[in-house]
């Protein structure tokens, strides 16, 4: 399946247990992150961004001092497709 193609119900579901830290939120996955200071939080950003940039793909990000959330969907495609869950996927390895 192409990487930019909406997914299907059952498919958004299949790839969410893939990744069980991450939730559904409506046309979206979501997930936060709790740091020890705001510099660790930070550090997370920056190695999000170089992932999201070598990816062509890019979170919406929320940081709070130590507390980072992000946020997934392809916004040109108006839903989520597997880019989404690749991303996450490479941000959980990190």
């Amino acid at each position: 399946m192409a990487r930019r193609t909406l997914l299907t119900e059952d498919e958004i579901q299949a790839r969410l247990a893939e990744i069980p830290q991450w939730k559904r939120e409506g046309k979206t996955i979501s997930r936060t992150w709790k740091f020890r200071d705001f510099p660790e939080a930070l550090a997370f950003i920056n190695k999000v961004g170089a992932l999201a940039e070598s990816m062509n793909h890019h979170p919406d990000i929320d940081n709070s001092w130590a507390t980072v959330r992000l946020v997934l969907t392809t916004h040109d495609k108006g839903g989520l497709t597997n880019l989404d869950f690749e991303l996450a996927k490479k941000i959980d390895a990190r």
